[in-house]
């Protein structure tokens, strides 16, 4: 199954409360094309109307649908609509501000208003506009085939026998997507080379020469790729927490695993000096061995909490989750407090994991993800191996040095390696002069965006001295906010120049 990124929201009472932002790991797709990119000459766009989402309509936006080519080297064969949104600017206008926030396989109709708490007075200069990429949420959908029977789950298991499952689920994600309807002809066109030219569509349909972007993670991907396809278009463009653009999916995965137990590390050392609330041990050592032996135990007898079952990958996935934000240690520490106890007795942060688990939401942005995973890179590009034994054997050597996410990032068997819905345009690396303003945690993937630094030779690189995936904007999710990155964001977005060399934001 395709990973996820997931966007937590804790209240000042400490309740967690859970927003899904993105499908992936950071993924880095090998965007671009080698052709050269042409806008729609005349799209064509609703006439704006009330939103369906009661939270767009509280915020003054209005919605429309976009009409766009399916297959853009064939501008007038099939089409399909693009859900746009808009808030009207409301002062000196300066033009329009798209956003993505995250996946791929994440809507993104209300990102753009979302942002308008951070944005503060610059919002007002621009007509905020988001969109749901296509095939997903509010666009022309795509949906599969409903999943086959799930074989009983043994209560007493192996890795092995976990291994195989995950198998079984990938080839049944491909043929369920893959042969509903005329899904083939529709997934051949999602890629992000295509969600960028929808973007291109959204500004000519508005009658802008240009745009101005926000996009974080994935959205951070999505951006460099409109840069390199319309540089001309580009007015501000801001990413967040992007990718290198040299590596595979694959190869991204494999990468993740030392951060991960680097910030592992952090964490039990934060964990440890409480150890009188947690109970998980004095030592960073003591509180990183309590996770092993329950990630461990869970390859044997995966623990069943109000009947949702943590499988190895899914245990896995959830320390993930939390352990990339420093803000959550509380919350990781809570979970695994929870989980080690006998019998577990969910606390509200691992009852809002066990309800994020269950969500449709969740599902459906998991699927989504596959369109673009799987669209972009295919196979032989992403670097998907095609035979099993490669992921077995990777998730066994990496258990000595990484034995908490080392099986996790290195069994990832997605159903890209089972996809054939083809791919009809080469891709193609970043490299442009476009201005840009780019933003990194340093715990997250650094070196992989300084790749992507080098390549948009016009970048400008905030780092920031945080242990987070996305630096912009936190605190309107619940997060601790980085004051530096908000302002150097807005100052630009407002109408300054790019900083003239590369800084750091600490907290």
């Amino acid at each position: 199954m395709p990973m996820i990124h997931i966007s937590f929201r804790t209240s000042q009472r400490a309740r967690l409360t859970v927003r899904v932002v993105t499908a992936g790991l950071g993924l880095a797709l090998l965007p671009g094309l080698a052709q050269p990119a042409t806008a729609v000459t005349k799209p064509t766009i609703t006439v704006w109307g009330a939103c369906e989402d009661k939270q767009l309509r509280q915020a003054g936006a209005q919605c429309a649908k976009v009409r766009v080519p399916l297959d853009y080297g064939d501008p007038a064969g099939r089409t399909i609509e693009i859900a746009v949104s808009r808030v009207k600017a409301s002062g000196k206008r300066r033009g329009i501000l798209l956003a993505n926030p995250g996946g791929p396989g994440g809507v993104g109709l209300g990102f753009a208003s979302h942002l308008r708490a951070t944005l503060k007075g610059v919002a007002g200069r621009y007509d905020l506009i988001g969109f749901d990429p296509r095939f997903l949420g509010e666009s022309t959908p795509i949906t599969c085939g409903e999943p086959g029977p799930k074989p009983e789950q043994p209560r007493v298991t192996t890795a092995r026998r976990e291994f195989e499952e995950s198998l079984r689920a990938a080839r049944d994600t491909a043929r369920r997507c893959l042969d509903k309807g005329d899904n083939r002809e529709l997934l051949a066109h999602a890629s992000t080379a295509n969600v960028a030219r929808d973007m291109d569509a959204i500004r000519a349909a508005l009658g802008e020469r240009r745009l101005s972007f926000f996009g974080v993670s994935y959205g951070a991907d999505l951006g460099a790729v409109y840069t390199q396809l319309f540089p001309g278009r580009v007015d501000r463009m801001v990413i967040d927490s992007s990718s290198d653009p040299d590596a595979t999916q694959y190869e991204l995965f494999r990468q993740s695993g030392e951060p991960l137990e680097r910030a592992l590390d952090q964490w039990a050392r934060w964990t440890a000096a409480r150890h009188d609330r947690y109970r998980l041990g004095r030592t960073g050592a003591q509180v990183r061995a309590a996770v092993r032996r329950l990630v461990e135990g869970a390859e044997r007898r995966p623990p069943v909490v109000d009947g949702v079952r943590l499988d190895p990958a899914v245990l896995r996935l959830l320390l993930r989750q939390l352990v990339q934000h420093g803000e959550q240690n509380e919350a990781l520490a809570g979970v695994v407090r929870d989980l080690v106890n006998r019998p577990v007795r969910p606390g509200p942060h691992l009852r809002a994991m066990l309800d994020l688990l269950r969500s449709p939401e969740l599902a459906d942005s998991m699927v989504g993800a596959t369109f673009f995973m799987c669209g972009d890179a295919g196979w032989p590009a992403g670097g998907w191996p095609d035979d099993p034994e490669t992921y077995w054997r990777n998730m066994r050597r990496s258990r000595a040095a990484q034995p908490v996410f080392g099986p996790l990032v290195n069994g990832m068997m997605a159903p890209c390696a089972y996809w054939d819905a083809g791919s009809r345009e080469p891709v193609t690396a970043i490299g442009n002069a476009v201005p840009v303003l780019m933003l990194q945690a340093r715990s997250d993937n650094l070196d992989g965006a300084l790749v992507l630094h080098r390549r948009l030779r016009g970048s400008r690189l905030l780092t920031a001295e945080i242990r987070a995936h996305g630096v912009y904007g936190r605190g309107a999710d619940g997060g601790s906010p980085l004051p530096c990155a908000d302002r150097a964001v807005n100052a630009y977005l407002g109408g300054g120049e790019l900083p003239g060399e590369d800084f750091t934001c600490r907290p």
